[in-house]
């Protein structure tokens, strides 16, 4: 413990002026001296260190540092899962499995395609991403790169080919307003099935076409929201007669920019 004097020298707005025996002077709070003390008078001020509430404070200092370690440092994002889906002559889905990144936060999501960026997403509730205009029968490399706060993640790496114009397997098709629905949407059920396609009963991101005879109705306006073709039926009846897919703009119910 140290003990120092100091006489009391002037008193204001709760703080004092204190002298010390070799002229030197301290401001000190004046809530903190003895009562009746005033100008003139002659106080010790004893200092001792308090080592077992230092100890104290370190240790919970440090048990801080562990708690915020093994809540936010020892957990790192996982990298992108990606798988490919619906394969066409021209497109494919690319779909990862939802991010898990744990304490960070995603900046960007972009997809590459033979080491070449082609698109950037935001949104980390989204995962699926369709390409379009893909070269026909022709072999491609994708994955994606996730940015965080926590650094860069790279995905695993797929291949994938682009269909013959002869192989019309990637066709998917939904229904949307017929005339006479029946037996017209059960007469094109079958034939989607002798071709070797696909068909569903509601538009999603997987849908290559929707068959429709009419505007409106089912499914619709999330096809024009996935820019979807909405064709007529005849579409795919000239699909199967040809053995080869045909161009989906001569069909149109109307153009999906209108």
């Amino acid at each position: 413990m140290t003990s120092v004097q100091f006489t009391v020298g002037k008193l204001d707005a709760g703080m004092a002026i204190l002298l010390t025996e070799d002229h030197h002077l301290i401001e000190f709070p004046s809530l903190l001296l003895p009562n009746g003390v005033t100008s003139g008078s002659i106080v010790n001020i004893a200092v001792t260190r308090n080592v077992s509430e230092e100890e104290k404070k370190m240790q919970e200092f440090w048990d801080l540092q562990e708690k915020i370690l093994m809540e936010f440092g020892n957990a790192e994002p996982e990298r992108p899962v990606l798988r490919v889906k619906n394969i066409t002559q021209t497109s494919l889905l690319l779909e990862w499995d939802p991010l898990v990144l744990h304490t960070a936060t995603l900046r960007s999501l972009s997809i590459y395609k033979n080491d070449t960026k082609v698109t950037q997403h935001v949104q980390s509730e989204q995962n699926v991403a369709k390409l379009s205009g893909l070269e026909v029968d022709h072999e491609f490399e994708f994955y994606i790169v996730i940015k965080t706060t926590a650094g860069s993640y790279e995905s695993n790496r797929v291949v994938a080919r682009t269909h013959r114009m002869e192989n019309l397997t990637g066709i998917r098709v939904a229904f949307g307003m017929f005339e006479e629905p029946e037996p017209a949407i059960t007469e094109l059920k079958a034939l989607v099935e002798k071709m070797g396609a696909t068909w569903t009963d509601e538009v999603n991101s997987e849908t290559t076409h929707l068959l429709a005879q009419l505007p409106g109705g089912p499914g619709y306006d999330q096809a024009v929201r996935y820019s979807i073709p909405i064709v007529k039926p005849d579409w795919l009846v000239q699909c199967n007669k040809n053995k080869k897919i045909q161009p989906a703009l001569p069909y149109y119910i109307r153009q999906l920019s209108c």
